[in-house]
């Protein structure tokens, strides 16, 4: 598959993910052997780490991170965006059956273009999505625009895996293991193969952690998962 760019792939993205998104959460689960749910867990506190007030989830999909982010200590309410409203539909589902500590709203919008004040929320994530947005640095400047000063923008992505012992085998797991399982559990192993590939031509995390700072957030940290292949990637800003 060519690399895809602006509308192109938005279309494409979105087309994607509206086909899969009846099975999206069980292939969350399956080919993650179920640490998703621990990793957005990590991320939900990291992001408000020594903050309190509203929070807000940019490419919510199924509503995972938003609701993640209700039973954090410091969060008063949440908002989860996100551009398709099959995505959206699906989240709202899932809120009226999970345990939530507060208020989650759950919205169409384009992280491109969010549909807030600036200056609004504590802390603003987004996960696994900054890899299928047309305009990473664009998206990363309008979740800093929305984030109060001080407050903090995470990132909770997966990228091409670090060096080391695990990468012949966390490459070979998405590029073989991965679409096998999407065509198995969704019926779709092309929209999984493109996430292998998507991944292998993202920003490394050492170039994910300089965009944050070019953009000007301070206070710019990550941190590893799953062998180096999820990073949590958060800046501050000024």
């Amino acid at each position: 598959m060519v690399e895809l760019r602006g509308d192109e792939k938005r279309r494409y993205v979105g087309e994607m993910f509206t086909r899969i998104s009846p099975r999206y959460d069980l292939m969350n689960a399956v080919m993650t052997f179920g640490m998703d749910r621990r990793w957005r867990r990590a991320a939900a506190r990291q992001a408000m780490t020594g903050l309190e007030g509203p929070a807000l989830d940019v490419a919510t999909g199924t509503g995972d991170l938003a609701l993640e982010l209700s039973r954090t200590q410091g969060v008063t309410s949440v908002v989860g965006v996100d551009l398709l409203e099959p995505m959206v539909s699906r989240a709202a589902r899932k809120q009226a059956r999970k345990r939530t500590h507060a208020s989650v709203d759950f919205m169409v919008g384009d992280a491109l273009s969010l549909p807030f004040p600036k200056d609004t929320f504590a802390c603003v994530t987004s996960g696994f999505a900054l890899r299928n947005v047309p305009d990473l640095e664009g998206a990363l400047r309008e979740m800093m625009r929305v984030v109060r000063p001080g407050g903090r923008v995470l990132s909770l992505e997966t990228l091409p895996a670090e060096g080391g012992i695990f990468r012949p085998i966390v490459r070979l797991y998405f590029n073989t293991a991965v679409p096998f399982l999407g065509s198995l559990v969704a019926g779709d192993g092309a929209a999984y193969s493109y996430l292998s590939k998507s991944m292998g031509r993202f920003l490394s995390s050492v170039a994910l952690e300089k965009m944050y700072r070019d953009v000007g957030f301070r206070d710019v940290g990550r941190r590893p998962l799953a062998m180096g292949s999820v990073h949590l990637h958060w800046g501050v800003k000024g």
